[in-house]
């Protein structure tokens, strides 16, 4: 049985780009970033359910992907 990878919470867990989320960059780099876009934006739970279950909670989606979804 191959274990699985964890999953990195930088990437889009939907496109697997790099997400720019504010709160990952501020994680990784110790350096203060304002709010994230991703914060103030609401998601549709269609989207979120294409979230892959164990990314859920874990990786931000990209912004890309949200407007994409977004009609």
């Amino acid at each position: 049985m191959t274990p699985t990878p964890p999953i990195n919470a930088q990437i889009c867990p939907l496109c697997g780009q790099p997400n720019q989320c504010a709160m990952e960059v501020e994680r990784a780099t110790g350096v203060k970033q304002p709010p994230c876009w991703c914060t103030q934006t609401q998601f549709s739970a269609e989207l979120l359910n294409k979230i892959p279950e164990a990314a859920r909670g874990v990786a931000c989606l990209c912004a890309t992907c949200v407007n994409e979804a977004t009609p």
